[in-house]
């Protein structure tokens, strides 16, 4: 077992497999029953590629033996930087079927982030594309490996630098059907084992690592599949990042796998492109979120097209308001599907057959019958349903412990094994319907920003005295991140000296501050804390007043 990985105890993982939870299927094994199923079904499609389950059976069967040649071994993590292209796909497959454990970067993490997640992880390998967006992945890669000696190799999809191997290289290489079969025989996972690491939001610092096992991360893509009502028929567009639990098992791209259906990457964000490719390939789900079906619900391009195929679009990351959810059934004429739920495990859906009330305004129910939950006070006594309180679980796939991380387990976890999810819920029966979250994190259209992290890197600018970061309400994400700073003596700061100071330090885009309150003092409790709730409700004002103002304007 993988050091460093708090599992189930004995008595649960006994009734978990006893009541067929659990099937004792690693995510290969899954796979790969698919794949016998269905070998000439299309699983795979990306612009001009189109590929069946034979095909990822026989890319990731040599990718797989040309990454046991470079030494990767079973455990062994491997830091996965990919946009989504099928690569993606076929070296998330490859390193899960030799037991290899892939940590899942997303692709506008920078240097502060990838330093911590091969620190954290261990890695010992690096797989990225050459450049993307103008950014150049290589020379990232190349000061990770002159500070992580243990970072063996770099694989690049495109051109590689000097010292780094390219993908093209690895599939080039000559071996038979026979020799990669028999080297892929030796090779033994177990479905209790490691099988990805995700990244937790970083509610106060930087990610922490998700241990997912094989048996557990099965069980996620198949009962959310359920519920999504994957089957053969399903054609799954995905758009957001497959380097998220949302895309990528719940029920994501593992979902339809699991269930033999297709997988559809989407170019890029643009709604024409989207809605021509609904058309193109009879998509049937979209996993969408807030800032997406916003913009689709404010244009004319999907009009264009024949969106009659599409059956589902889900919502995840943060809350879709009843409204939005009304608009887009009738726009589009499918199910509003709403996703609640964590990296760490527990996942509520709303059913597609769902009462009205439940469709338009829950957050779903635990899809699981062997999820258990609670809501509790801040002394952690359970309380009434319909009232308020912080939402814990646990369960056949919910994690018991982070990877390596004794302190922030004790946080997270409670003696008998729940994790506290940090939102502010309420229930009724096991219907959710989300309130809020105590953790102090900004939920940018899905995308969490830790408050702590950036603001230390803030505190680094020499302009600065003090700074609190807080979330200010946003129509299209829902919520942006405002940086309230009290600079020192005779020293100013202005918006965009701040944001070109963050861009320095390399940290993902989406966690730059898109506003700048300079201020003489933070308004704080009797014990001295910063009262953010004050500071969220004056740059709310703020906004308000000003949008009131160019209302006015206009009107003139």
């Amino acid at each position: 077992m993988l050091e460093g990985c708090k599992f189930w105890p004995e008595e649960y993982a006994r009734r978990y497999r006893e009541a067929g939870y659990w099937e004792g299927l690693t995510l290969w094994d899954m796979m790969a029953r698919t794949v016998a199923r269905l070998p000439d079904k299309t699983a795979l499609v990306a612009g001009e590629v189109r590929q069946t389950y034979r095909d990822l059976d026989r890319i990731t069967a040599r990718l797989a033996s040309a990454l046991l040649d470079r030494g990767i071994r079973p455990l062994d993590r491997v830091l996965l930087q990919l946009p989504n292209i099928p690569e993606f796909v076929h070296y998330y497959l490859a390193l899960v079927r030799i037991g290899a454990v892939p940590v899942l970067a997303l692709r506008a993490h920078r240097h502060t982030e990838v330093r911590h997640f091969i620190r954290a992880s261990g890695a010992v390998a690096y797989v990225i594309p050459d450049t993307v967006n103008k950014f150049d992945y290589r020379a990232m890669a190349v000061e990770m490996q002159q500070e992580f000696p243990d970072l063996r190799s770099v694989i690049v999809v495109g051109e590689p630098a000097a010292g780094q191997a390219a993908h093209a290289d690895l599939m080039a290489e000559p071996r038979s059907d026979g020799e990669i079969a028999r080297r892929l025989s030796g090779v033994v996972v177990e479905a209790e084992e490691v099988a990805t690491m995700l990244l937790s939001g970083g509610t106060t610092s930087l990610s922490k690592l998700i241990p997912r096992t094989h048996q557990d991360y099965v069980l996620n893509a198949r009962l959310c599949g359920a519920a999504a009502g994957f089957d053969e028929a399903s054609v799954f567009m995905a758009i957001l990042p497959l380097g998220h639990n949302y895309n990528l098992a719940s029920p994501g791209m593992l979902g339809a796998f699991y269930y033999g259906g297709t997988v559809v990457l989407a170019p890029s964000t643009d709604t024409a492109e989207i809605f021509a490719l609904v058309e193109k390939e009879k998509v049937t789900v979209i996993a969408a979120v807030v800032p997406l079906i916003a913009t689709w619900l404010n244009s004319t391009d999907p009009d264009r097209y024949d969106f009659s195929s599409l059956k589902v679009v889900q919502n995840g990351g943060a809350r879709l308001a009843p409204e939005l959810r009304q608009r887009l059934r009738d726009r589009f004429g499918c199910i509003p599907q709403e996703i609640y739920g964590t990296a760490e495990g527990l996942i509520n859906m709303t059913r597609l057959d769902a009462p009205d009330d439940l469709l338009l305004h829950s957050s779903g129910r635990p899809v699981c019958d062997a999820d258990e939950i609670k809501v509790v006070d801040d002394l952690g006594k359970e309380v009434a349903d319909g009232e308020t309180g912080e939402l814990l679980t646990r369960g056949p796939y919910t994690i018991r412990a982070y990877y390596n991380a004794a302190e922030k387990n004790a946080e997270a976890f409670t003696e008998d094994g729940f994790y506290r999810m940090g939102d502010i819920v309420r229930k009724t029966g096991r219907d959710i319907y989300t309130e809020g979250r105590r953790k102090d994190l900004i939920n940018r259209g899905g995308e969490k920003i830790s408050c702590e992290e950036v603001e230390n890197l803030i505190f680094a600018h020499p302009a600065v005295k003090a700074v609190t970061l807080v979330a200010m309400p946003d129509p299209l994400f829902g919520e942006r991140a405002c940086a309230f700073v009290i600079p020192k003596e005779n020293q100013s700061l202005d918006f965009e000296g701040l944001v070109a100071f963050l861009k320095q330090q390399h940290i993902a885009s989406f966690k730059l501050p898109e506003r700048l309150e300079v201020v003489a003092e933070f308004p704080l409790s009797p014990v001295g804390k910063i009262l953010k709730r004050q500071l969220r409700d004056v740059i709310a004002a703020k906004l308000e007043q000003e949008r009131t103002q160019r209302e006015r304007f206009w009107d003139r």
